[in-house]
């Protein structure tokens, strides 16, 4: 996921480096977290997951901003929020319980 927006960032910080900065700690939060929470058990396990759901809802919609504002290309854009969507998706699936 990195991998695919971080050439994206370097074209949003020309127009809005705010966004480019939230968008970095975002997608980052997703990557720290998940691998913070193999170290965890129970609760704080879950609370990891959690966090870093909702930075992959963070930078996903930081990517829709920045495709609406035109400050990236919108096939670009697709396709990161494509790789973005499967994080977030495979995130909530460790999120429910297994049955």
């Amino acid at each position: 996921m990195l991998d695919r927006i971080a050439p994206l960032l370097r074209g949003v910080a020309k127009d809005d480096r705010s966004l480019a900065h939230q968008r970095r700690r975002a997608a980052q939060c997703v990557t720290l977290n998940l691998a913070e929470s193999a170290g965890h058990h129970g609760g704080n396990r879950r609370l990891r997951y959690e966090s870093a759901l909702g930075s992959a809802y963070e930078t996903r919609a930081c990517l829709r901003i920045a495709r609406s504002w035109g400050y990236v290309a919108a096939n670009s854009a697709g396709d990161a929020l494509a790789i973005v969507d499967r994080v977030a998706a495979m995130t909530f699936r460790l999120l429910r319980p297994r049955q």
